[in-house]
């Protein structure tokens, strides 16, 4: 349960002469002091402060100074004595509703310089009996590894304070002291001196709700939540709260709200994209029926050779339409949509069908993005993908991963040759693999289960013998990547989360069938970019053989990339000074540049451009 935090609070309020409360501070919780009653973070701790026998609690922050609570008193009191009527209802120390109101006004010492001299003169009274709580203390201070004079001068203040505010005479067990309490969404703001290894200063995550939150949260206002299907299905209910899982009840509160606007009473899933994402309806959900029947046909056309790889995307994409993708793990499905590991030689179709799949699912080939893992071959490599903790140099651009996916939640994810990413990186994709999610350095937590993500890689390329024969080749593949895994990384873990089945071997191109097909899939945008823009068509006096005699040139080992090269060579260059040549008169239009060939004795392929 993640209310312990509450009771570890209360204990460490009795102990110490500070306390930094950190993570979900800006949430709402049910508190224990209210009965029923969901108050915000830094008035809870107002009332544990009191529960613990503090006599006098003070609120302050930056912006609107302080505020002071006396135990029993009928009202609060700006840090100067101006008093602050309590409001009809309110009893003891609480504001009651609308007690935000009667804080304006009050803005006593709002200016640090005024502020952390006054705390320390407070807590330095060893009449004790006083807990301060300092709220978006994020603002206070930069940088906690370069802190500016004044800030230095702030800090040192504060901790002479926390020293002084405890009494270790001969009534200190009875005695609590004065209490500093912190009140941030991280540590990063405070030198790491002022936390670790203080027996002074205790630290408490405040977490995201649990599961038992959520449902008490849910049922509170559950006669406000608008689905279809109802939540008095139970089924539904219990998938509504784990889908909530990794949400505030304030991002809770929000959800509810939105299904009360919404035009039309939707499903949970639904709703929770349209909160998460701005859109209730998921590409994956939007395929036709028709045009998945095609989907291997479709994906093949671009990768050519590769028929059981193609198929085995066709089958990840069909769960994913279905529903059934990661139910075999948790019923949350908050998993990728897929994932798979490519393995294979360069230049097969790996990064091709990538890019088909997806044009395929999302109708743009940009909704495809490729990271380049030999980029990320160094320790700190990981803060490039998730973003720069605060305080270090690029915490303001984040992620270049977690930006990718918050930029095109729906989208591939492609992490090219990841045997060259460091180990460190590993961590992250064992995240995302197991909880479709991941915290990036500003403390967003970024979604990825709307996700394809497709793993490449060349590991045993360079050992692999041409002349196997495509079952070998599938085994010498799989062999390889396990050993990576097992022996070299000693990971298991990760190939475990991918999953053996979804490893899938690309085989080398040895038929000169697919060479010629892929041959010509490539130079069909050039044709077209011709015709565009030079008016002109191109016509061969035997297509067959010219890309035929291509392919016997070209050097299977580097498969299609090598087919690729040698028509750079052979027929895109040489067609390109043709074109320069000949720019006039292309440019009446209406032409045809014809391509025939010629080949030597000795097998080279001579191409002849001439206009007709």
């Amino acid at each position: 349960m993640s209310d312990m935090w509450l009771e570890h609070l209360e204990r460490e309020m009795k102990l110490r002469g500070a306390v930094i409360l950190f993570g979900n501070t800006n949430d709402i919780i049910l508190n224990p002091q209210k009965a029923g009653q969901y108050t915000s973070v830094v008035d809870c701790v107002r009332d544990i402060a009191f529960k613990s026998g503090y006599e006098r609690v003070i609120i302050w922050n930056r912006a609107e100074g302080g505020i002071s609570w006396e135990r029993g008193a009928s009202y609060s009191s700006g840090l100067e004595g101006t008093e602050v009527e309590e409001p009809e209802g309110g009893d003891e120390y609480n504001m009651g509703p609308g007690g935000d109101e009667h804080r304006a006004g009050t803005k006593k010492y709002a200016d640090p310089k005024e502020f952390f001299p006054w705390l320390r003169s407070l807590l330095e009274n060893k009449s004790g009996g006083t807990a301060a709580i300092v709220d978006y203390s994020d603002y206070l201070f930069g940088d906690g590894r370069s802190l500016s004079d004044e800030e230095r001068n702030n800090i040192t203040n504060m901790m002479i304070a926390i020293a002084k505010s405890q009494d270790y005479g001969l009534n200190f067990v009875e005695n609590n002291g004065n209490l500093l309490v912190l009140i941030a969404k991280t540590t990063a703001m405070l030198p790491p001196s002022v936390y670790v290894d203080n027996p002074l200063v205790a630290t408490i995550n405040v977490p995201l709700p649990a599961r038992d939150e959520r449902a008490k949260y849910v049922d509170k206002d559950i006669n406000l939540l608008k689905l279809s299907p109802g939540i008095e299905d139970k089924s539904v209910k219990d998938n509504f709260i784990d889908a909530l899982d990794g949400f505030s009840l304030k991002n809770i509160a929000q959800i509810i709200k939105l299904s009360n606007q919404a035009p039309e009473r939707m499903n949970f899933e639904k709703l929770i994209n349209l909160y998460r994402y701005g859109e209730k309806k998921s590409p994956w959900e939007e395929l036709s029926y028709e045009k998945l029947k095609t989907a291997k046909e479709t994906l093949g056309q671009r990768v050519k050779g590769q028929d059981e790889a193609v198929q085995k995307v066709r089958d990840v994409i069909i769960r994913a339409y279905t529903g059934f993708a990661g139910l075999q793990h948790s019923a949350k499905q908050k998993k990728p949509k897929g994932a798979l590991f490519f393995v294979g030689p360069t230049g097969v179709g790996k990064t091709e069908l990538a890019k088909s799949l997806a044009e395929f699912i999302f109708g743009d080939e940009s909704a495809y993005r490729r990271f380049d893992m030999s980029e990320y071959a160094h320790e700190q490599s990981d803060q490039r993908l998730v973003g720069a903790p605060p305080g270090y140099v690029g915490y303001e651009k984040g992620g270049e991963l977690t930006n990718a996916v918050k930029e095109k939640p729906f989208c591939v994810l492609l992490f090219d040759e990841i045997e060259k990413a460091h180990g460190r990186i590993m961590d992250k994709f064992l995240q995302i693999l197991e909880d479709g999610r991941l915290t990036d350095g500003k403390g967003e937590t970024v979604y990825f289960s709307e996700t394809f993500i497709i793993f490449t890689s060349n590991i045993g390329a360079a050992g692999a013998d041409i002349a196997l024969n495509a079952e070998q080749t599938r085994q010498y593949f799989i062999s390889e990547v396990k050993k990576h895994f097992v022996e070299t990384l000693k990971r298991p873990e990760i190939l475990n989360r991918i999953g053996d089945a979804n490893i899938v071997p690309f085989n080398f191109i040895q038929n000169d069938e697919v060479l010629v097909a892929i041959g010509k899939s490539k130079f069909a945008p050039i044709k077209s970019f011709i015709k565009e823009r030079y008016k002109a068509d191109i016509r061969f006096n035997d297509e067959e053989a010219v890309f035929a005699a291509l392919g016997r040139s070209a050097d299977k080992a580097n498969g299609g990339r090598g087919m690729l090269n040698v028509m750079e060579q052979k027929l895109i260059n040489p067609l390109s000074d043709f074109v320069f040549e000949k720019i006039e008169s292309l440019a009446r239009g209406g032409r045809t540049i014809q391509v025939d060939i010629d080949e030597t004795p000795s097998g080279e392929v001579e191409l002849d451009f001439h206009l007709d």
